[in-house]
């Protein structure tokens, strides 16, 4: 799977550009602010429909344009995939794909498969449980039409059961539609515990092989399911918690406050970990997303990293230029010299100067 070209119109500081890449390696170099990022993010963008800046629609059209279009051609199988996004300030967004428009923007996931892999990124083993939930989530998403069925439909019963909450507390007579929603909210409920249990079992063993080599086989880590219910008593918790979700109004119980564990000698790295264990957990979890797509679509995804060597050690700079070699990649960074220091094969370089790219 590659990209083979992209056209931008008016989309962040560009206001047209065409690019065509390499199956290789791209470099986007030159200093900050001048447009690197974007080019990364309209990929994404184009590819999942949603921004790795979780920035919205509005915000990714040029200032003082109403609209914006990405027209992006991928080779997958050996056959041509055309995707073309357009982005309007005050609509939702409308997507086709090889000319047909799509009724749902869910439709795009899996058509192609992308990491992005930023600094941001590097914290997400210390931040919160929402970043590791959405992590999840956007590689679930893109590997099961199912899980992401099942997790759309959770999610917008949550959000009703939510204001319903909010609106007992004016209209009593309400309270006789509760049992509706926490039936359904059960049933897809599970579903996505019983996916995101299977896809996490899978994450600790291609990890756990992984982390090994970036720590030289001195530390063996442990990625748990931290669910906030099990499956099995999913329906009996939520009846037995309802008192208390109607006292504060909110949902309290669900794989919506799910998250992810990592150990490291029984030590919960989250609260505990070094800075150096973090980042080389991190690293490893995102290399641990390519392996997964291997193996699930026997495929290689689309890579796309975000000025992250500048924020990594030699060694773990020499691990992950060793790891993609055999990956169509984007790369942005304010130069060439760890590439050149580390003789990793360039196959397109590209100069990014105030929103225009030199090749």
């Amino acid at each position: 799977m590659i990209i083979d070209s992209i056209k931008l119109e008016n989309f962040r500081n560009y206001p047209s550009l065409k690019l065509k890449f390499d199956s290789g390696t791209n470099i986007f170099y030159g200093d900050n602010a001048q447009g690197k990022t974007n080019i990364l993010e309209s990929v994404y963008v184009c590819g999942t429909t949603k921004s790795h800046r979780s920035s919205k629609d509005r915000e990714m059209i040029r200032f003082e344009q109403e609209e914006s279009h990405i027209r992006m051609k991928i080779i997958r199988g050996g056959s041509p995939v055309k995707i073309d996004m357009h982005l309007r300030k005050n609509k939702t967004k409308g997507i086709a794909i090889n000319g047909v428009p799509i009724r749902k923007a869910s439709e795009l996931f899996g058509v192609a498969n992308f990491v992005f892999f930023s600094p941001e990124d590097l914290n997400i083993i210390k931040n919160g449980p929402g970043e590791r939930r959405r992590f999840v989530d956007m590689e679930l998403c893109q590997l099961s039409r199912v899980y992401m069925h099942n997790l759309a439909n959770y999610n917008k019963i949550v959000n009703q059961r939510n204001k319903l909450l909010k609106e007992i507390g004016f209209r009593p007579d309400f309270m006789d539609t509760l049992d509706i929603w926490d039936m359904q909210m059960v049933e897809y409920g599970r579903k996505v515990i019983e996916e995101r249990a299977v896809f996490i079992s899978r994450l600790n063993e291609i990890m756990r092989e992984i982390h090994g080599k970036l720590s030289g086989n001195r530390e063996e880590i442990l990625v748990t399911y931290d669910a906030n219910v099990q499956a099995e008593a999913f329906e009996e918790t939520l009846r037995r918690n309802r008192d208390r979700d109607l006292k504060f109004k909110v949902s309290l119980i669900g794989p919506h406050r799910d998250d992810i564990g990592f150990q490291i000698k029984h030590v919960d790295i989250r609260k505990f970990g070094s800075q150096g264990q973090q980042r080389t957990a991190a690293l490893a979890l995102k290399l641990s997303e390519i392996e997964l797509v291997r193996q699930e679509l026997g495929d290689t995804p689309i890579l796309l990293l975000d000025d992250v060597l500048s924020e990594l050690d030699s060694h773990r700079q020499g691990y992950l230029l060793d790891s993609i070699h055999d990956i169509q990649t984007l790369i942005t960074c304010t130069g060439l010299d760890d590439f050149v220091e580390n003789r990793f094969q360039i196959n397109k370089v590209f100069h990014v100067v105030d929103g225009k790219v030199l090749e």
